[in-house]
């Protein structure tokens, strides 16, 4: 197996997992609650959507505390920034793709660099 077709597995399940506990806790909470994040032995991932259903997901080892803020300031520093005030980005970005824009892509490496 390849090292791109590992990495679209992982991504897969990893959505199939946040998309099922996100229904979960909402049909057991309400539309009002929220799927922050959850932990396993051997990491915590971390989860954040924006009001259009843009989906935010960061894995972390299992020490790290809450990173919805840091998500947060990703989704309004960097991706407004850097992909919707883009004219020349696309409009429709397929899942599971990634994000094609250098400046997101550095200022993100950036930004989680900083965090350390």
């Amino acid at each position: 197996m390849t090292k791109s077709t590992r990495a679209q597995n992982d991504a897969k399940l990893i959505f199939g997992t946040v998309f099922s506990l996100r229904n979960i806790v909402r049909k057991l909470g309400g539309d009002d609650d929220a799927f922050i994040s959850y932990r396993t032995g051997q990491y915590r991932l971390h989860y954040y959507e924006t009001p259009a259903n843009l989906r935010f997901v960061m894995l972390t080892d299992t020490a790290t505390m809450s990173m919805r803020n840091v998500l947060h300031q990703i989704y309004i520093n960097l991706w407004v920034e850097y992909v919707v005030k883009n004219p020349l980005s696309p409009v429709e970005h397929s899942g599971g793709t990634g994000v094609k824009n250098e400046l997101f892509e550095l200022g993100l490496d950036q930004f989680i660099r900083g965090l350390q």
